[in-house]
C-alpha cells in the first residue's frame, strides 16, 4: 500500500535537508505524495515541486503556522495553499519578524550564561529568513555546548529554562483564517502537543471547527496506537478530515524518518482524494 507524508520541514525553516533532498528521501521511502510544511515560509516550494516532477512525487503546497492557545502553542497546518498569495506572505513575514525580535533576546540570555554565541552565527546556520530555536540548538551542538538538539532545549531553550523567551503569536482563529484566505485547508497539527484540561480537546476542536478548521493530524510519528484511535474517533465525531505526517526535520529530530516516522508510521494514500475533494469545494 502506498504512503503519503503531509508534514515535512526543510532548510527553508528548521529542517536540516534541502527541499530536493527531502523529496529524494521520500522517493526512497515509497512516498507517493508529500507536503512541505515549513514554519512561516513558502520559499522551499519551487525546489520541491521541481524535484517532485523529476521523481514522480506529487508535491502539496503547505505551511505550518504557530498560534497562541492559553499559555502554550497550538500549531495549524495548511494544505493546497495559493502559496504565492501576497496577503499570505505578508502575514507570514510578520511571524518571521517576530522570531527576529525574539532570537537576539535568547542569544543575550545564553551569553549571560557564559556561552560564546552570536546571532550572526545562528542566521548563517539557518540560511533562510525563517530562523528559530532549532537553529540556535544546532550552533550549540557545533560549539559542543550540548550533544543533541534535545539537550539544548532541555537545558536552555524550552519553556521555563534559562534562555526561554516567549513569542508573539496570532490566535488560532487568525492562523486558520490566514490559511483559508489563501484557499487552503486548515488542520490541527500533532494534537498531543495541545495543552488542554483533561477531556476538553474535543471541545477545543469543536470550537476550532466553528472557526474554519477542516481536519486533524491523526497519524503522527509519536502517536501511540491508542492516541491514533482516539484522534480518528475525534475526527469522525466532529466531521473533520484526517491527515498525517512524520514531522521530519532531519538533524534536530534524528529519530524521525521521512514517510515512516519512528518506523511504524503509515499515512495511507486513500486520505488524499478526500482532501482534494474538500479543497475543491472551498
Amino acid at each position: 500500500m502506498s504512503r503519503i507524508d503531509l508534514h515535512l520541514h526543510t532548510t527553508h525553516s528548521d529542517g536540516s535537508q534541502s527541499p530536493a533532498e527531502v523529496v529524494r528521501l521520500a522517493h526512497e521511502a515509497g512516498v507517493s505524495a508529500l507536503a512541505i510544511t515549513d514554519h512561516d515560509i513558502t520559499t522551499g516550494l519551487p525546489e520541491a515541486i521541481t524535484a517532485g516532477q523529476e521523481l514522480g512525487i506529487e508535491i502539496i503546497p503547505g505551511i505550518e503556522i504557530s498560534s497562541r492557545h492559553g499559555e502554550s502553542e497550538l500549531h495549524v497546518l495548511g494544505y493546497f495553499l495559493k502559496w504565492e498569495d501576497a496577503q499570505l506572505n505578508a502575514r507570514l513575514m510578520t511571524l518571521r519578524e517576530g522570531r527576529h525580535r525574539r532570537n537576539p533576546k535568547i542569544i543575550e540570555l545564553l551569553q549571560a550564561a557564559g556561552i560564546d554565541i552570536t546571532y550572526d552565527e545562528v542566521r548563517a546556520v539557518a540560511g533562510s529568513d525563517s530562523v528559530g530555536r532549532p537553529h540556535i540548538a544546532r550552533v550549540l551542538m557545533e560549539k559542543k555546548v550540548v550533544t543533541t538538539a534535545k539537550e539544548a532545549f532541555d537545558r536552555f531553550l524550552a519553556e521555563g529554562k534559562a534562555a526561554y523567551v516567549p513569542r508573539d503569536l496570532p490566535a488560532p482563529v487568525d492562523a486558520i483564517g490566514w490559511i483559508k484566505d489563501a484557499g487552503g485547508l486548515a488542520v490541527l497539527a500533532h494534537p498531543t502537543w495541545v495543552k488542554t484540561p483533561e477531556g476538553t480537546l474535543t471541545d477545543l476542536a469543536r470550537q476550532l471547527k466553528g472557526q474554519g478548521l477542516d481536519g486533524v493530524e491523526v497519524h503522527y510519528s509519536t502517536h501511540t496506537p491508542r492516541q491514533t484511535r482516539a484522534y480518528l474517533s475525534l475526527a469522525k465525531q466532529l466531521g473533520l478530515l484526517v491527515t498525517g505526517g512524520s514531522d521530519f526535520h532531519g538533524m534536530t529530530k534524528p529519530d524521525i524518518e521521512v514517510g515512516t516516522g519512528k518506523g511504524s508510521l503509515h499515512v495511507p494514500d486513500h486520505l488524499l482524494p478526500k482532501l482534494k475533494d474538500a479543497v475543491a469545494r472551498l
